[in-house]
């Protein structure tokens, strides 16, 4: 049997829409079914548990806030959230995928789609810590699949 090596959860990638970024953390990388559960009448020591409707949480991506050396912010996460502020139909859902870095130069995929930006949450100030500025999103979508 070969031996199977870990992938670190520190090295990861995003893109959306073609667009790459880095980012803090990555959660929600998740697909659970509903538990329907039916009652057979005359058997009373169990019932049936049937697989229901999926449902796919939403993904949270954090990164550092940050500037290039020219002043301008290189991932407006904001940007990304107006788009759908005052969505009327027109504006396309968003495509993306997740890739983890692995050891030896290997990597594992997910790709999500018909994706939103249902929230942008900016960095908290407070001046008494010494902390990173963080600025979060969470995209609703509609479908997680394994890519690699």
């Amino acid at each position: 049997m070969a031996r199977r090596e870990s992938f670190g959860a520190y090295y990861f990638q995003v893109e959306i829409d073609g667009k790459k970024g880095f980012f803090r953390s990555c959660s929600g990388l998740k697909s659970e079914a509903e538990v329907q559960e039916v009652a057979e009448g005359g058997l009373n020591s169990t019932t049936h548990k049937l697989i229901g409707r999926t449902k796919f949480p939403n993904i949270v991506l954090k990164q550092g806030f940050a500037v290039n050396d020219s002043g301008v912010v290189d991932w407006t996460l904001f940007d990304l959230r107006k788009r759908f502020v005052f969505d009327s139909g027109r504006v396309k859902r968003i495509t993306g995928t997740i890739t983890q870095m692995g050891p030896s130069g290997r990597k594992a995929k997910w790709g999500f789609e018909k994706g939103w930006i249902c929230k942008w949450e900016g960095p908290d100030f407070d001046a008494s810590k010494n902390e990173v500025s963080i600025e979060s999103i969470e995209i609703a979508h509609e479908g997680l699949t394994k890519l690699g």
